[in-house]
C-alpha cells in the first residue's frame, strides 16, 4: 500500500507561545511531532510561519529538522498575526491543488480561525490531522480535523522536567503508562464495544483493528489509547481480550487482526443473568415496567451498560434477552410501554 505524503505547516508563534504558558516555562520541541508524523507516512514539506526575530534559538532547532521558515515581517499585535495565518492558509491550499500527491496536510496551531482551511482541504479530498496544546486549542478545531493530537500526549514529551534542568543534572526516568480508573476504561469499553458493534451491522466483510481505530477517531479526533494507559491500539485490544469483551483472529496477519465480539460471552452471560434476577426479585403481582430497570439493574451492579456489550440501547439489550427465551418481553397497549415478566 502506498505511503502517506505529508504537508506541515506549522503556526509557529501560537505553538511556541502556548508552550510556554501551558506548558509553565517548558519550550517548544519539534522532534517529537516529527516522530509522530514519520509514523504516519513521509514528510515532503515542512513549513513554520512567524517573525523570526523572536526566536533566534527555535530557528536552530528548526533548521536542524529541515523546516522551511516563512519569514513574516515585523508589524503590530493583530495585523501581524493575522498576516502569518493568510499566509499559512494560502500556501496550503495552493500546494493542495499544484502538489496532488500530498494526501495528507498537518496543521500545527490550536486557533480557530484555521477550521475554514480545515474544512477546505477536506472538501479537496486531503487527510488533515491537526497538533495544539491542550490549553490553547480552541473546542472548535479538533472536531474538524480527521485526526487531532495534543503536543503534550506525543511520545518525547517530558513535563515533569524543564528547561532549567538543562543542567547536568540527573532527569526523572520516563515512567511507564499506568493504566487508567475502572471508571475511565469503562467509558472506553463501551466507546469501543459499540463502534464495533455498528460496524459489525454496517459493515459487509469482517472488522480489522485498523478500521476500528479510524471509525474511532471519526467519533472522536482527540481519542488516544494512551490516555488510558496503553501504548498502542494492539496493546488496549489484548486487554480487551484478555477481559473477555472481545476476540481477535489473525494477529499476525500483518498486525491488522479481525476483531469481534467474544464467543464465550461470559461478560454479556453475567449481565443476562443480572437482568432475569432483577424482574424475578420486581415482579412480584405483575409484569415489570422496562422505564426504570436499568436504575434497578444500576443499584445492583455499579456502572452496569449495555454499551459494553455492543448494544447501542437497553432496549436492544432487553430484546437480546427476549430472544434467548431469558424474559420476556410484550408491549402493553393500556400502559403504552414495554413491560417484562420472568420466564424462569
Amino acid at each position: 500500500m502506498d505511503e502517506e505524503r505529508i504537508g506541515l505547516f506549522i503556526d509557529y508563534e501560537n505553538l511556541a507561545i502556548g508552550a510556554r504558558i501551558d506548558l509553565k516555562g517548558h519550550r517548544f520541541d519539534f522532534k517529537p511531532i516529527a516522530d509522530a508524523l514519520a509514523e504516519r507516512g513521509r514528510v515532503v514539506v515542512r513549513r513554520a510561519y512567524a517573525d523570526w526575530s523572536s526566536f533566534v534559538e527555535d530557528r536552530k532547532m528548526l533548521t536542524r529538522n529541515h523546516v522551511e521558515l516563512i519569514e513574516i515581517p515585523q508589524r503590530l499585535g493583530a495585523v501581524r498575526k493575522n498576516a502569518a495565518d493568510i499566509k499559512m492558509a494560502v500556501d496550503a491550499v495552493e500546494l493542495a491543488f499544484e502538489r496532488g500527491y500530498i494526501t495528507t496536510f498537518v496543521v500545527c496551531t490550536g486557533d480557530s480561525d484555521f477550521t475554514p482551511l480545515v474544512h477546505k482541504l477536506r472538501e479537496l479530498n486531503k487527510r488533515v490531522i491537526g497538533v495544539g496544546l491542550r490549553g490553547s486549542t480552541s473546542a472548535l478545531l479538533p472536531p474538524a480535523c480527521d485526526e487531532f493530537l495534543f503536543y503534550e500526549r506525543l511520545a518525547g514529551v517530558d513535563l515533569s522536567v524543564t528547561d532549567s534542568s538543562d543542567n547536568g543534572e540527573e532527569q526523572p526516568a520516563e515512567a511507564e503508562p499506568s493504566r487508567a480508573q475502572p471508571e475511565s476504561l469503562d467509558r472506553l469499553t463501551s466507546l469501543l464495544t459499540g463502534t464495533l458493534a455498528g460496524l459489525e451491522r454496517s459493515s459487509e466483510g469482517p472488522v480489522r483493528s485498523s478500521q476500528l481505530k479510524r471509525t474511532l477517531l471519526r467519533k472522536d479526533p482527540t481519542f488516544s489509547e494512551t490516555d488510558y494507559g496503553f501504548r498502542a491500539f494492539g496493546e488496549l485490544l489484548a486487554h480487551l481480550e484478555e477481559k473477555n469483551v472481545l476476540e481477535l483472529d489473525g494477529k499476525n496477519a500483518g498486525g491488522d487482526p479481525v476483531v469481534h465480539f467474544s464467543s464465550s460471552g461470559d461478560g454479556e452471560s453475567v449481565a443476562f443473568s443480572l437482568l432475569q434476577k432483577v424482574v424475578a426479585e420486581l415482579q412480584g403481582e405483575g409484569p415489570v415496567a422496562l422505564s426504570g430497570l436499568k436504575n434497578e439493574l444500576r443499584k445492583r451492579q455499579r456502572g452496569f451498560s449495555e454499551k459494553k456489550y455492543g448494544y447501542s440501547g437497553f432496549l436492544q439489550f432487553v430484546k437480546a434477552a427476549d430472544a434467548r427465551g431469558l424474559v420476556s418481553l410484550e408491549w402493553s397497549k393500556d400502559l403504552d410501554q414495554y413491560q417484562l415478566t420472568s420466564t424462569s
